[in-house]
């Protein structure tokens, strides 16, 4: 993890990779209980047998999930010590180039694109780029802006 210790410092590093997250793996159960939380449950999630002579050969994870793991990803890819808390402010352009088979391994690559500064904070815009463990295909690209307060 890369820690900084003033939101400031990131102003100079805008168009730099400020961090990469821990490996996360997307187990079968991690994908019910998303498909439980948000009522998808579709069959190429959650049926092994149907979704084994589907396009994948097996169940993937949901797109929304994937995006979701974001806040963990970044909470291990890099912190601001003189902050003390953020929000998520939105998303820019989100894109899913490659499926995420059950079983697999993600991380995430956080390059600054953006710094705004704020009363008692900052605006930072990151383009996320999710990668699975053996595919040369990021799995998740995204435009994440976040609001950090000290």
């Amino acid at each position: 993890m890369r820690s900084f210790d003033h939101i400031t410092d990131l102003q100079a590093l805008v168009g730099e990779t400020i961090g990469v997250s821990e490996w996360i793996t997307v187990t079968q159960e991690r994908i019910q209980l998303f498909a439980d939380a948000t009522g998808d449950h579709q069959w190429i999630h959650l049926d092994a047998e149907r979704a084994a002579k589907g396009p994948f050969g097996t169940t993937i994870a949901h797109g929304f999930l994937t995006l979701s793991l974001l806040p963990e990803m970044g909470a291990s890819a890099f912190k601001v010590l003189d902050t003390r808390m953020g929000v998520n402010y939105g998303l820019g352009k989100v894109r899913f180039p490659a499926p995420v088979p059950s079983g697999s391994r993600l991380r995430g690559h956080f390059k600054l694109t953006g710094f705004e500064p704020l009363e008692g904070g900052a605006q930072i815009t990151c383009e996320v780029t999710m990668e699975r463990e053996g595919s040369d295909k990021p799995v998740c690209v995204a435009q994440s802006i976040a609001r950090r307060y000290a």
